[in-house]
């Protein structure tokens, strides 16, 4: 059970760039699959595809596909930051502004940064990455009496979750891209991969093997901050 629970505490989102040469076992993936392949999902539905990719060519014409930036996720976003290691420790939620671009950092000058921010490519969202899965929904497998199908959500981050830890478990850098699920995007990929069209993209992770070691502060909170034993506000379980 400690085994677990380390492998819980060490899994990370791997944010630095992979090495395109070093590609990600089909033995392993097949593994990790197999660890999503056996996630929980509502009512058993299994409501999710995984598209595969390693092919470097059909990896380059995905890396081609231009997006902008987000005008809602860099402001809400900017609430969640903070400046320094000892903000981040004394809130014990978010992340540090350092993994953003300097220019995202200073509300007063969003609207200009918005404004003469050129459309980027999803090269710059792969970063060297081998691999890469594009995890699928099929909305036609909802959940019943699940208004908006929040179970079906929730299934599919079971789906990411069991899939990170296979992940973790091998040595295998894992990040999450939620940009592949925006509008633009997903109408690209569906293109190029042949996706039909009453599949959704849910989200797409990046795997491969960084070229230097990831080291980010990783904060929670106490257990004593969110749990109540036996009535709410009884703070803890002592």
């Amino acid at each position: 059970m400690n085994d677990i629970l380390k492998l819980i505490q060490q899994r990370q989102s791997t944010r630095v760039p992979f090495d395109p040469g070093h590609p990600v076992k089909k033995e392993d993936l097949k593994q990790i699959i197999e660890a999503g392949r056996w996630a929980p999902t509502a009512h058993n539905m299994q409501n999710f595809g995984i598209v595969v990719i390693d092919d470097r060519d059909v990896l380059k014409k995905i890396g081609k596909i231009k997006t902008g930036i987000s005008e809602e996720f860099i402001r809400e976003n900017y609430e969640q930051l903070s400046f320094s290691e000892k903000e981040l420790l004394q809130k014990k939620v978010g992340i540090l502004g350092t993994m953003f671009p300097p220019e995202w950092r200073d509300m007063s000058k969003l609207d200009e940064v918005i404004r003469n921010s050129p459309p980027s490519s999803l090269d710059q969202t792969i970063r060297n990455s081998p691999t890469l899965l594009i995890v699928l929904y099929d909305p036609r497998k909802r959940a019943p009496a699940s208004e908006g199908d929040v179970l079906g959500m929730f299934s599919l981050g079971c789906v990411m979750e069991n899939m990170w830890l296979m992940a973790q478990a091998l040595g295998i850098g894992f990040m999450i891209m939620s940009v592949f699920s925006g509008a633009h995007v997903e109408k690209e990929l569906k293109r190029i991969l042949n996706i039909p069209e009453y599949m959704k993209i849910a989200y797409a992770v990046r795997l491969g093997y960084p070229v230097v070691t990831p080291k980010y502060l990783r904060v929670r909170r106490d257990m004593e901050a969110f749990t109540h034993y036996n009535r709410y506000g009884n703070m803890g379980l002592d």
